[in-house]
């Protein structure tokens, strides 16, 4: 036994319910305990450390109780989903290998594009192959083992980074989106019409031919309105639920999807450069 129990601290430790074992004890008081002392001290320095490294939005999943955040996943059938996901994205370049509209912009913007808005374009596709799968929880490396490993908190960071799986709090709300989708029976037009809007995301303002760029995206969120109120008679509530949509895709973490799709396949290659190298973009600039 690490800390021998006596006076106060033998005592709480009788008083959790048997029923939490095994659950989130984020909420569990234990002013009086070393043990939690020890790790509360240790949470609050990581916790510093964010907010000194990280920006605003980093805080948003940070709210609830920290044990999601540390949790991780990976696939539980990763040969058959690995397929598919691939797929997925061999479609997706196609798609835009197809667009004149995306070659005609300098190869700066094409690579911007890219970069912000692969990871929406993925998921979007992943939705119309209707392509869902199952995960399993790995466990993650305690905080009391990382203190005991006397680790600090940049090398905590890295630990975290590099760990197996992807986060799943992230992983979640990429399945949690793609019921949204199919529970509204996209159509095939509607799905071309979604991801000219995703890629030709105007709120890239880096990009050398913005104007270009946003009249694209307009076009295509137009062309979307359209179609709607044609084969709806004139409603409109399906498109602002779509766009509500939209606005979910682009908030996906590129990187959960990255780990949980594509790590095991591109090693130490990121699909930022597998996909330049695949739409023969310019490599100039990187």
């Amino acid at each position: 036994m690490l800390f021998p129990p006596t006076g106060n601290s033998a005592s709480m430790a009788t008083k959790i319910p048997a029923e939490k074992f095994g659950k989130c004890q984020c909420d569990t008081h234990h002013s009086k305990n070393i043990l939690y002392q020890i790790l509360h001290q240790e949470h609050a320095r990581e916790t510093k450390w964010h907010q000194q490294h990280c920006s605003p939005h980093c805080s948003t999943r940070s709210k609830g109780c920290p044990c999601l955040d540390r949790r991780r996943a990976v696939l539980r059938t990763p040969e058959a989903t690995w397929r598919r996901a691939s797929e997925v994205l061999l479609k997706t370049s196609t798609f835009i290998r197809n667009l004149p509209s995306f070659y005609h912009m300098p190869w700066e913007d094409q690579f911007v594009l890219i970069q912000q808005n692969w990871a929406p374009l993925f998921v979007l596709g992943m939705a119309q192959e209707g392509v869902d799968f199952d995960l399993r929880e790995i466990p993650a490396t305690s905080l009391l083992k990382k203190i005991l490993l006397n680790q600090s908190s940049t090398a905590m960071n890295e630990l975290g980074s590099s760990s197996a799986g992807a986060s799943l709090a992230e992983v979640q709300k990429m399945k949690n989106l793609l019921w949204k989708f199919w529970d509204l029976d996209i159509s095939a037009k509607e799905y071309a019409y979604l991801k000219g809007i995703i890629l030709f995301n105007s709120e890239c303002c880096v990009l050398k031919c913005f104007p270009y760029v946003q009249s694209l995206q307009q076009e295509a969120q137009k062309a979307l309105m359209e179609f709607i109120s044609t084969m709806f008679h004139g409603s409109l509530s399906r498109f602002a639920l779509i766009l509500q949509l939209i606005t979910s895709l682009r908030d996906i973490d590129a990187n959960a999807v990255e780990e949980l799709f594509f790590r095991p396949v591109l090693g130490e290659a990121t699909l930022n450069v597998l996909l330049i190298e695949t739409l023969y973009i310019r490599q100039d600039w990187l």
